[in-house]
């Protein structure tokens, strides 16, 4: 009988590491990392540290006996960060991961950036929470159906006939010049 016992915590101890390899590598796509490092021990480590912006000799600190939870809090409150998640998500992370990593793995998250990264935070890789180039940002100095720099115009849009909301100006307001710059 103590065998069967055995045998089945040792199952869902795998099954469980198996589940967070599986978040990890996850984790590691939506941060544009190679999602294989999840399964690569101490590497795993040090490319989570450098999804949420710590240094990789931080790797060197989390052997030092009592220093590896300062370490650990740290690094879960700067993942909740990564992926825009803050407050009540940080504890979350921290207290209960199995429920945490899933939801950054599998729910509808999107990576923001290193936050730790203090060239991050001061816009050093172009605007902070945007660290892919190619995606438009909604500044809002263009009314809906201008196309933005670099971004073809829809065919159709905006449909012929119904003003958009806010646009043209209406009476009593100073006009605009629309896009700037023109």
């Amino acid at each position: 009988m103590g065998y069967i016992v055995f045998l089945y915590v040792v199952l869902v101890l795998f099954l469980l590491g198996v589940f967070f390899v599986v978040a990890m590598w996850r984790i590691f796509i939506r941060a544009n990392q190679p999602g294989w490092a999840a399964i690569v021990p101490f590497y795993n480590v040090y490319v989570l540290l450098k999804v949420v912006g710590r240094p990789g000799w931080w790797l060197a600190l989390m052997f030092v006996p009592g220093v590896i939870t300062v370490i650990y809090i740290v690094v879960m409150i700067d993942l909740a960060k990564a992926f825009g998640k803050r407050g009540v998500f940080d504890v979350l992370l921290i207290l209960l991961p199995f429920v945490g990593w899933p939801i950054l793995a599998f729910g509808d998250v999107r990576y923001v950036g290193p936050m730790a990264d203090p060239a991050f935070r001061a816009g050093a890789y172009g605007q902070p929470g945007y660290p892919q180039p190619g995606y438009p940002q909604q500044s809002g100095q263009y009314p809906p159906g201008y196309p933005q720099p670099g971004y073809q115009q829809q065919s159709g849009y905006p449909p012929q006939g119904q003003p958009q909301q806010g646009w043209p100006p209406q009476p009593g307001y100073p006009p605009q010049d629309y896009p700037p710059g023109r």
